[in-house]
């Protein structure tokens, strides 16, 4: 009995009676411990957000397609027009814009004067609804989509108007005149070949346009 105590025998390292070290626990190839067979979700901590992903995994961004960006556009841009209009009839019966025989002053009067009331719908419809709604305006919410900033912040009044009338509207307006319209073509042409369906003015800006 004395010299089977004493005696370890053929005990490897690991065994209970040898006193060595335990063996390591199998590895799936992920590197995490203890999975022989792929971990389950959510087993190596969290993710962080991406874009390009879906919304239900980790809270990532699902990118919004082309066809519902147009969708929501050809909307908001109707909604601006139409409020443009509201506020040019009123002025045009007034009086406001150049009463004269020359017809090509008063139409680029009146020209004038419809841009003007265009900037202002502009101004008081998209940034306003989107720094209320952190993202969205009618025609986005009739898509289900929204604008967020790449960084996280949330999408205030200044930001919104920075992107939606300052770079979309006037910066682009102006390149467009210079290019017969390229310009803009080009800015809403972007997300088809860009990997994370950018605009130009949200590469301008560092926004995407996402699911809701």
């Amino acid at each position: 009995m004395s010299e089977r105590s004493g005696d370890t025998g053929d005990l490897t390292s690991g065994d209970p009676l040898g006193g060595g070290a335990p063996p390591e626990a199998p590895r799936h190839e992920s590197g995490l411990p203890g999975y022989t067979s792929p971990p389950p979700p959510g087993a190596g901590g969290p993710v962080a957000p991406a874009f390009g992903q879906p919304t239900t995994l980790g809270g990532r961004f699902v990118l919004a397609g082309w066809w519902s960006r147009v969708g929501a556009y050809l909307i908001d841009g109707l909604i601006v027009l139409a409020g443009a209009l509201i506020l040019f009839l009123p002025l045009v019966a007034a009086g406001v814009t150049v009463d004269t025989d020359a017809g090509w002053a008063a139409l680029a009067a009146a020209g004038i004067v419809w841009l003007l009331c265009v900037a202002v719908a502009a101004l008081f419809y998209a940034p306003v609804m989107m720094a209320r709604t952190n993202g969205k305006t009618l025609g986005r919410m009739a898509l289900n989509i929204r604008v967020v900033r790449a960084s996280g912040e949330p999408m205030t009044f200044g930001f919104a108007t920075l992107r939606e009338v300052v770079v979309k509207w006037f910066l682009f307006g102006i390149l467009g005149a210079l290019t017969g319209g390229i310009a803009q073509i080009l800015d809403y042409l972007w997300p088809l070949w860009d990997e994370q369906n950018r605009c130009l003015h949200d590469i301008i800006v560092d926004t995407r346009v996402v699911k809701d």
